[in-house]
């Protein structure tokens, strides 16, 4: 199954407006949402190839602008991050959940049940899929080395609301293996169903196959678990 795209958008609660990447089965309708939270780097084509793999499975897929405050457009370079330092300090709690509840809302009203969404982020993205799974009612959450949860966001391990699987790379010093086990001991003693997996030869963006630290090893397996996670679940 192929899919067809398209930008929309989102009018956001704190009266800002937000464009987003959307991928749809190009046959049939979708049988479930997926939102696809980015990385530091932008709505790239990374990111768009990863929503577009989505609606190939049936998803209706959404990508939202998180940087649209600052950068509307925004598609920084994988080696200059320092572009990329002005958006991330431009974020705010407040605002992503107002861009959470945007996207999710959108997929609500094109009348996808709630317990057939689910959220998927990548680092920064990763952080913002844990965010959004305590705050809106999805089928599954799936963060791949989402920075930056320890120590402040620790307090949302008990109000996961769904499955979430986290991805994390050991090699990675960006999140280093006491931070990544601080996150797993939360959710356990917030009693949320998670599973951890680290590739212990994968380093931090090993999913993505653009950036220098790719691993298709750890992905190809990544991947399989994603699937297998979302089947489980019932949004495949």
């Amino acid at each position: 199954m192929s899919s067809s795209t398209d930008r929309v958008e989102l009018n956001v609660a704190d009266g800002t407006t937000m464009r987003a990447y959307v991928a749809r089965p190009k046959s049939g309708s979708p049988t479930a949402g997926m939102l696809v939270f980015q990385e530091a780097f932008g709505v790239n084509a990374w990111v768009r190839d990863v929503t577009n793999r989505f609606a190939a499975l049936g998803f209706l897929a959404i990508a939202p602008e998180l940087f649209h405050r600052t950068g509307p457009g925004f598609e920084g370079s994988y080696t200059d991050f320092e572009a990329v330092r002005p958006h991330m300090a431009g974020l705010s709690t407040d605002g992503l959940h107002a861009d959470i509840d945007a996207a999710y809302n959108w997929l609500r009203g094109q009348s996808i049940d709630a317990p057939r969404i689910g959220a998927i982020g990548f680092c920064m993205g990763g952080r913002v899929a844990y965010m959004a799974n305590a705050r809106v009612q999805l089928g599954a959450a799936i963060s791949f080395y989402g920075g930056g949860i320890v120590p402040d966001l620790l307090p949302l391990a008990q109000a996961q609301r769904a499955p979430i699987l986290m991805f994390w790379g050991g090699l990675d010093s960006h999140i280093p293996p006491d931070q990544y086990r601080t996150v797993a001991d939360a959710l356990t003693a917030g009693k949320a169903t998670h599973e951890q997996v680290v590739f212990s030869q994968a380093d931090h963006g090993f999913f993505c196959d653009a950036r220098a630290s790719y691993n298709e090893i750890a992905s190809r397996q990544a991947t399989a678990l994603v699937n297998a996670f979302l089947d489980v679940y019932g949004l495949l």
